[in-house]
């Protein structure tokens, strides 16, 4: 966890705290009512904040429901600004947003043009949820960064693959979570609002799209074990 060291960031920069989005999550370590409101309060603390403007339920699986009433208290009360979910498919989703008083309203899933979330995303869009993508690029897997449609349509625009990806989200309203610690890298995420994929780019780039992650299917019991036991680890009870 780096909190410490963004609050510390914070202050030094001297930027104004509204002109910041300031986006946490709660680990699934944490789940339950107590301890998901005991994780937004010590992140509070570590980041010398009064309120956060986004806190997201890290997985879908363990005491959800616990740890969303906590999310909503915590919402109602002013220390958070918005509330979401991260990994949750459409299921999991409508059956959160149903049975609780507020719903979800970003859900940050992976998203990249080899796994391009059709369905989820016009779920999302139905039930005024932002879609928010994390792995964007995929970490570079499956030659994202060379393959041929990507690469032609970046030269064709003079920007690059990152770029083309990130412009491909944009206009399909999805807020990318591009992460880089490369100034250079940085710069040039944010430089793309002076082109405009044409249709016929965009449909070339949905060609893409296997329906497959490139990480793991949150769908498979295999990824519930893997998070039993990082849960299981970290609490030293393996």
């Amino acid at each position: 966890m780096n909190e410490s060291e963004v609050g510390q960031g914070i202050r030094d920069s001297g930027i104004d705290r509204s002109e910041l989005f300031i986006t946490t999550k709660v680990w699934i370590e944490h789940y339950g009512y107590v301890e998901a409101r005991e994780s937004v309060e010590r992140s509070l603390r570590r980041l010398g904040l009064d309120y956060l403007d986004l806190v997201l339920l890290h997985q879908p699986f363990a005491d959800v429901y616990g740890s969303w009433h906590a999310l909503e208290e915590l919402y109602k009360e002013g220390k958070v600004r918005a509330i979401g979910v991260s990994n949750f498919s459409p299921v999991r989703l409508a059956d959160l947003a149903a049975f609780n008083e507020i719903a979800p309203m970003i859900n940050q899933v992976e998203t990249n043009p080899f796994h391009q979330q059709i369905a989820a995303h016009e779920h999302m869009v139905a039930r005024h949820v932002q879609h928010e993508a994390w792995a964007p690029f995929g970490e570079g897997r499956s030659g994202m960064f060379t393959n041929p449609v990507l690469s032609q349509i970046a030269e064709d625009h003079g920007k690059s693959v990152a770029q083309v990806v990130l412009r491909w989200l944009m206009q399909r309203d999805i807020v990318a979570l591009a992460k880089s610690t490369h100034k250079e890298r940085m710069a040039e995420n944010l430089d793309i609002f002076d082109f405009t994929l044409t249709d016929a780019e965009m449909q070339s780039i949905a060609t893409l799209d296997t329906t497959a992650s490139l990480f793991f299917d949150h769908d498979d019991p295999r990824t519930v074990d893997m998070f039993v036991q990082m849960v299981a680890d970290r609490h030293g009870k393996a």
